[in-house]
């Protein structure tokens, strides 16, 4: 969610009523400065890439690298989608970015980077259009009037130079696809979702064109999926459905070919900002990333995966954003409207809790929007909001980024007071501390709030498979591979995790790699019958699939919610064999600390689960008693 969009918070509202180029070539290098005194000790502060440990995300030496990060808009398009598309009145906040990011006409950009420096930022969120990798028109010069060597390039092509020039002063930028068109977000805008005014295989090749383009700069580090996947004229996204309009099939099927072509880089997924129609007993929400709570995306680096959620004071977990008494305001409260630890409750209920450890969920979150009016604003209750969100994001240890950094300002007015560093047409700064801005006191007590530093220890992950609909393959090697299972919806676990339990009809499945054994060198088996079972009848009167002495499971195949294969991988050392059945027909089996224990990966399902220091050997079922080949048990060994 942008500023000023209150209006058309009510225009969503009120047509939701109503409906009841492209080159492969790297990216040129223009020749940079050499890093300022705070660049190149931002430089040297970290490595790329990055990953995650848990909640954190850390730098190739596994230090905790905290995301203090801005939005430095302007290349998603900033026209308002009526007029000419360069004249100001048409243009957000009066601000025309010729498709570029903002303030390239006003300021070098260095001078723009010693600001972000000032500020004390990290990384930079670096929006753009879909329709900016296609554009092979040069810019105008006005557009840069303040960085000549940017004339005559491209769009992409500046964006390039702002992404060596960002990445060459220490800054970890992340790519984000903010829109299809160039066209200022939000609401009815057809940027609603990856699939609006494009198909998705359009908006995948776009991703890797774009991932490919930069996977040599380290410090290019997370692709951000999609911004605010939001409700169209006639239609909600969902998480999980299956459809055309699953946001959570779309991000894993995207991240996987993201991660697929450059591993290194971080994949951030937002959940789902809006759905349904804003009035009064019809269903409508704004759910962020409650559906993750039971549906978790699994990757092919389970280690890549961070979730991000957006806040403004303004809007709420019901309410659009729309001014009261509007077409499309409802009665439901606004996050201003909550006290202190009504906040945070619902801020954890609504993104935070996916930190909490030892989940199948559990990743860093980034808000990786929020933001106020600043300067000039006599808006008391949105200030009591930024000074209690701000305080929420300290107290958390949370990662953030604030939207948005640049804008323009004339004799000290800024166009948008919303950005935090503003520049007239001579390049002069009007920035978040000089005097007049309220904000500057809670900016700081945010950046220099106590953090988390220092190395972060690697922790054991759990992840969820789900073929509710379809295969979820996340085993790199088996990508690589021929169909192990044909004609069945199957599942592998990511590379370096094993399977460690099944839901009973569900089709769903658990991975893990606590106390992982090493992967030996031999192949990986198909296992269809019985041939494998040894050590006594562990499922008596049950058919049973189970691995070869020596190996665990790593995936299962199902036909319906039957289940047709086990898919086993060799370890490389010896494993013990004998141990327990697992039961899990009448009620869950599942151990009672550890191994995700406090998630629920397949609701509604009788689970059964190996403890964290077994491996899954087999799996029994039956066709008996009408119980149609779900699985009943589990042979669990010990690990040693």
């Amino acid at each position: 969610m942008t500023p000023l969009r209150r209006a058309r918070t009510a225009v969503l509202a009120v047509a939701a009523l109503l409906a009841a180029l492209v080159t492969t070539a790297p990216p040129a290098r223009a020749a940079l400065p050499a890093p300022a005194p705070a660049g190149a000790r931002l430089a040297a502060s970290w490595t790329g890439p990055l990953s995650t440990r848990g909640r954190y995300v850390v730098d190739a030496n596994g230090d905790r690298f905290k995301l203090r990060a801005g939005n430095w808009s302007g290349a998603q398009g900033t026209w308002e989608g009526s007029g000419p598309t360069t004249d100001p009145a048409d243009n957000q906040a009066g601000q025309v970015s010729y498709n570029l990011p903002l303030g390239l006409d006003r300021a070098p950009i260095d001078r723009i980077l010693a600001g972000f420096h000032g500020l004390g930022l990290n990384a930079i969120r670096l929006p753009f259009a879909d329709a900016l990798i296609h554009d092979t028109g040069t810019v105008p010069d006005v557009a840069v009037a303040a960085n000549p060597r940017l004339r005559g390039m491209t769009p992409l092509e500046v964006y390039d130079a702002v992404v060596a020039a960002l990445t060459a002063d220490g800054f970890a930028v992340i790519l984000n696809n903010h829109t299809t068109g160039y066209r200022f977000c939000c609401g009815l805008d057809g940027n609603e979702r990856w699939n609006s005014g494009q198909s998705t295989q359009q908006w995948e090749d776009d991703w890797l064109f774009m991932t490919r383009r930069y996977r040599a700069n380290k410090r290019v580090v997370g692709a951000d999926l999609r911004n605010e996947v939001r409700r169209d004229t006639w239609d909600d996204p969902n998480w999980g459905l299956g459809d055309s309009h699953d946001a959570y099939a779309a991000f894993e099927e995207a991240g996987n070919a993201i991660l697929q072509a450059d591993p290194d880089l971080l994949v951030i997924m937002e959940g789902i900002n809006w759905y349904g129609i804003p009035a009064a007993g019809l269903p409508h929400g704004r759910p962020l990333l409650t559906p993750v709570e039971t549906l978790s995306n699994t990757l092919v680096r389970s280690d890549k995966l961070v979730y991000s959620a957006h806040f403004y004071a303004y809007t709420g977990p019901a309410n659009t954003g729309a001014a009261t008494g509007s077409p499309g305001a409802t009665g439901d409260p606004r996050y201003e409207d909550f006290t202190p630890d009504q906040l945070a409750q619902v801020v954890d209920q609504q993104a935070l809790f996916v930190t909490r450890s030892g989940r199948h969920f559990t990743a860093p979150v980034w808000v990786s929007e929020f933001g106020a009016a600043g300067r000039g604003s006599t808006d008391g209750r949105e200030q009591a909001w930024f000074d209690r969100f701000t305080d929420l994001l300290a107290s958390t240890d949370t990662d953030f980024a604030i939207w948005p950094l640049v804008g323009w300002q004339h004799d000290g007015v800024p166009n948008d007071s919303w950005a935090l560093l503003s520049y007239d047409t001579a390049g002069r700064q009007l920035g978040l501390d000089d005097p007049g801005d309220w904000r500057a006191a809670d900016w700081h007590k945010l950046v220099d709030a106590p953090s988390r530093t220092g190395r972060v220890a690697p922790v054991a992950r759990w992840n969820m498979l789900d073929l509710d609909h379809a295969d979820q393959n996340v085993s790199a090697r088996m990508l690589d591979r021929p169909d192990w299972s044909p004609g069945n919806r199957k599942g592998d676990c990511p590379d370096g995790q094993r399977l460690t339990g099944l839901g009973r009809g569900s089709s769903r499945g658990l991975c893990t790699d606590a106390g992982q054994p090493a992967v030996g060198a031999g192949d990986w088996v198909t296992v269809t019958d019985q041939r494998y079972v040894t050590g006594g009848d562990w499922a008596s009167g049950y058919d049973k699939l189970q691995c070869p002495d020596g190996s665990f499971a790593v995936g299962y195949a199902v036909h319906g919610n039957a289940m047709a294969a086990l898919l086993c991988a060799p370890a490389a050392g010896a494993l013990p064999t004998g141990g327990r059945t697992v039961w899990f027909d009448h009620g869950d089996n599942r151990p009672g600390t550890g191994g995700s224990a406090g998630s629920d990966w397949a609701p509604g399902s009788y689970k059964g689960q190996c403890a964290d220091g077994e491996y899954l050997a087999g799996v029994a079922d039956t066709w008996r008693w009408l119980e149609y080949g779900v699985p009943d048990a589990l042979l669990c060994r010990p690990l040693g």
